[in-house]
């Protein structure tokens, strides 16, 4: 079994991406945006759930805006294309759950920048089952 306060872990997450956990039909992952900072739109064929633990934003899915805040949980269906902006002066801190699994198990990833590299370079793959 594996528990954790997700709030807190992901409150203390000072990484864009982190990877908690890899099963074989789900992944979750903590991230933290930073004042002005996004995910970047992206499209991803597996399904997505982000549920927001602290700051505020501005969710953007398939064209679609909505403010976002703590407590605010957003459904990215596959295929959908998608970008999650922080609006705020402090960081936007979320989870979220990928099914099937979208990143490397165990990935960490400090800045958007080195997870954009280490997808373009590959080296950011999800597990084969």
């Amino acid at each position: 079994m594996e528990h954790f306060t997700i709030a807190t872990v992901a409150e203390k997450s000072p990484d864009f991406r982190r990877v908690l956990w890899t099963g074989k039909h789900t992944q979750l992952v903590v991230m933290t945006i930073p004042p002005k900072g996004e995910i970047g739109e992206e499209v991803h064929e597996v399904d997505q759930i982000l549920t927001f633990v602290s700051g505020v934003g501005k969710a953007v899915v398939s064209g679609q805006e909505r403010n976002i805040a703590q407590g605010d949980l957003v459904v990215v269906p596959a295929g959908r294309t998608h970008n999650f902006v922080n609006t705020g002066e402090n960081p936007l801190v979320l989870y979220t759950v990928y099914g099937p699994p979208e990143h490397a198990d165990g990935a960490v990833h400090k800045t958007k920048e080195e997870a954009d590299r280490l997808e373009e370079a590959g080296k950011d793959e999800p597990p084969q089952n």
